[in-house]
């Protein structure tokens, strides 16, 4: 309005209001009325239907007037011609002999409705057939008032998204909507400038062209659901597959065309095969070890719930025998004996071979029948000699603790100690010397760690949650294991049993070991059933992990708010024997332990020379192994170790190779959590989506597989070579050092603690770059460049 200027409609109050709804009421009522009255000239078609109508022609559709009746094409429906001609009547005759005809008859008698309408009319009211005009619906029983009215009108914002969110659709070439009039032709409208265009085309340059209009949008593809087949594939492929710039650059994988999305996605290992296990024993038989290859189908079984177990055992029997068939030529014999070494295998794993579908084992050739899988593994651990002098090498503060200790052990009178000492101070050294002691006494000594890494260093060790069957959450105060198990008869005979890093784990496990041990010892008035138990740790460290708890949660979950703590003796390691030649970083470790340490809030801002300093000349020494697993940049926070290692990748050279995880909701039948969404999802414990490796790259296991064999939960590993469906790694610490794996894919899912409102399951191999770590795994090591 022009000031000044005298103008009606601001004096009209609610006579203006109500002029605004009639206004509104006009505009809505054309728009409906059009869209009524034009309904029988208003076409709409997908543009491949249009250009296969054309090319086809017209079809003769004369109608025909039989017994008053008009009669088209729409009346044909397939018919038995000579039924026809015998009883001059249209009969059509089906033979119903199936189960699938039960089915169906069964199905329209109980399915129910989808919907329902009910209509509500005058009494003696003439019956309009039930037809209901949704429109007049509409017109009648909506309400409108002013202020929406004039929203409506003039399309004001009332809220703002910034920056705007384009939708791109998604179609296979060719299946773009076209409209056009009832009387144009459809050769005119086939050829019409830009019908065979869409938003996904630029026909000119085959490249995607810049926006016209300088509004910042973000666009969004639209979601496809995995049962529309090769529509979802390629909606697939739209996501993964960058600077694409037509439907046959798409399906070109390795400058090979192929015949659909789905092949190409397949070949791109966007989407899971179905005969994926298959390739990935087929690929390691070509060039490993038949050894390697029954380590890998023990794996297979374990981890990546394989369809046809038997199928694949008799299809790749012949290459997992390869070394025992030239000696033996007898093919039973031989097949006993790859049984035998994958039953081995797979208890290891602690799973029983008799679970799968596969050949079952002679008595005859077993050596090991009877024999508790735990008794017999710790009892085959190889004994290091140097171990078994190491008590002769201990310092004061450590030998004081190791008599003590083996006093106990010795008079068979049972006890707990917590070993507490700082890093570096010899707990690890100590640990050795009462493992070799004991095992060369011919006695059972169970070493356990709260963390993988750290049992990768002791002989034998296993991480306490594969050893005393921990659960992952566990509200009760015992273990799962029976009196009857092999892990109970284990405990029974076990002279000491060592956890180290106890400091790390919640004061429930301990608590629920003691609970346990005494209820299989029979002796509920001793600790931990009157069994010599050695604890060690240090609080200064990493305290346990309580998902979104307070300061005041963590400490009561320490093993020091239990009520085991007070019946402990506790054993003091003070000397730093890591340290001795740099007595400052002993003392700068304690000042961080104890906080005292002055906070540096600039170490942030440099990564790139934070990265130079612990990787020096990184392109000349990518191939030495020692150079790579010596260093290591520590972390708080998972997303900042993400970011490093992304980073690193992208500087280190060689040979590179990308793996896309599979991942899926469960019990998810509507697809309300596609897999695009949960791509973007890295929870704890899991690897990413986008995993990429360079030959010589540094690896962090992310799941025990094989602790017994050095594939726990935390093991270092670099990549010695990949296939499309296993990767070759070589173990670059602890005792299994140098020892080649093969790792498959193998399926995943987030932990309970997560507190996720549904829950999905990954697919990918159980491993991240370990350029970068946080400080929980790198609890246990020792890197002399950090």
């Amino acid at each position: 309005m022009r000031p000044g200027i005298f103008n009606p409609i601001l004096y009209g109050k609610r006579l203006f209001q109500q002029f605004a709804v009639d206004t509104y009421i006009k505009i809505e009522s054309s728009r409906l009325d059009y869209i009524r009255n034009n309904q029988d000239i208003l076409r709409a078609n997908q543009y491949q239907g249009l250009v296969d109508s054309w090319r086809t022609g017209v079809e003769d559709a004369n109608e025909e007037i039989i017994r008053g009746h008009i009669l088209d094409n729409q009346w044909v429906v397939p018919y038995n011609p000579c039924l026809l001609r015998t009883f001059n009547c249209h009969i059509n005759v089906e033979a119903c002999s199936s189960i699938k005809s039960v089915k169906y008859l069964f199905k329209y008698i109980y399915k129910g409705h989808d919907r329902a309408s009910v209509a509500v009319r005058e009494a003696g009211k003439k019956d309009d057939k039930g037809n209901i005009d949704e429109i007049t619906q509409y017109k009648e029983a909506r309400w409108v008032t002013p202020p929406e009215a004039m929203w409506r009108i003039y399309s004001f914002d009332l809220s703002k998204n910034h920056p705007q969110v384009q939708q791109l659709q998604l179609h296979l070439p060719d299946m773009h909507m076209v409209t056009y009039h009832k009387q144009d032709k459809i050769e005119r409208v086939v050829k019409r400038p830009g019908a065979d265009e869409s938003m996904l085309t630029e026909s000119n340059g085959k490249f995607w062209k810049p926006r016209k209009n300088a509004v910042y949008q973000v666009g969004r593809l639209v979601s496809a659901h995995p049962a529309e087949g090769e529509c979802y594939f390629l909606w697939v492929l739209l996501n993964h597959v960058a600077g694409a710039t037509s439907y046959r650059d798409l399906r070109t994988v390795d400058g090979v065309l192929l015949p659909s999305f789905r092949e190409a996605a397949e070949r791109r290992g966007l989407i899971e095969e179905d005969n994926t296990l298959d390739e990935c024993l087929t690929e390691n038989s070509l060039f490993h070890m038949p050894s390697s290859l029954r380590r890998l189908f023990a794996t297979i079984l374990v981890f990546c719930e394989p369809n046809d177990v038997f199928g694949l055992w008799t299809k790749h029997l012949d290459a997992m025998s390869e070394d025992y068939r030239r000696n033996n030529p007898n093919p039973s014999l031989v097949e006993q004996v790859v049984l035998i070494d994958i039953r081995n295998m797979l208890q290891s794993m602690g799973k029983d071979i008799r679970s799968f579908p596969l050949p079952r084992i002679d008595d005859a050739y077993d050596d090991a029948s009877g024999i508790p899988r735990e008794i017999f593994e710790e009892a085959s651990i190889d004994q290091d000699p140097e171990d078994v002098g190491l008590s002769d090498s201990l310092n004061e503060e450590q030998r004081a603790a190791y008599e003590e200790i083996m006093s106990k052990v010795d008079t068979e009178q049972g006890d707990l100690f917590f070993v507490d000492g700082p890093g570096g101070t010899g707990k690890t050294f100590l640990y050795r010397a009462l493992l070799g002691t004991l095992r060369n006494q011919n006695k059972l000594a169970i070493a356990t760690t709260t963390f993988g890494v750290a049992a990768s260093i002791m002989p034998g060790g296993r991480t306490a949650h594969s050893r005393f069957k921990i659960p992952l959450t566990f509200e009760d105060g015992c273990f799962s294991f029976t009196k009857e198990s092999g892990t109970a008869k284990l405990l029974q005979q076990a002279s000491l049993i060592i956890w180290d890093k106890a400091s790390m784990a919640k004061r429930q496990a301990m608590e629920a070991l003691d609970n346990s041990l005494r209820d299989i010892m029979g002796r509920q008035d001793l600790s931990f059933g009157g069994k010599t138990v050695v604890f060690g740790g240090d609080f200064r460290q990493v305290l346990p992990i309580v998902r979104k708890g307070s300061r005041a949660q963590i400490v009561d979950a320490t093993l020091r708010r239990s009520y085991l703590w007070e019946s402990m003796h506790h054993l003091k390691l003070v000397r730093n024997m890591r340290a001795q030649s740099d007595p400052w970083f002993a003392e700068y470790l304690l000042r961080i332990g104890g906080g005292t340490e002055e906070v540096n809030g600039d170490g942030d801002k440099d990564l790139d020379r934070l990265i130079e300093c612990i990787f020096p000349n990184l392109n000349a020494n990518m191939t030495n192994k020692d150079y790579i697993t010596s260093r290591a940049i520590l972390c708080t926070c998972n997303d900042w170790v993400d970011n490093i290692n992304i980073k690193m990748i992208g500087m280190f050279q060689g040979e590179e190779m990308v793996y896309h995880s599979f991942d899926s909701a469960i019990d998810d039948p509507h697809n309300y959590y596609p897999s695009e969404f949960l791509n973007t999802l890295t929870p704890n414990g899991l690897p990413p989506h986008l995993l990429k490796l360079k030959i010589g790259c540094p690896i962090i296991l992310l799941k025990n597989i094989d602790p017994a064999n050095g594939l726990c939960n935390g093991t270092r590993l670099v990549v010695r070579g990949f296939q499309k469906n296993s990767i070759d790694a070589e173990i670059v610490l602890g005792q299994h050092a140098g020892k080649r794996v093969f790792l498959p894919r193998i399926l995943l899912c987030p932990s309970d603690d997560e507190m996720s409102p549904f829950q999905f399951k990954r697919k990918q191999f159980p491993i991240r770059l370990s350029f970068a770590m946080t400080v929980n795994k790198s609890q246990g090591q020792t890197i002399p460049n950090v």
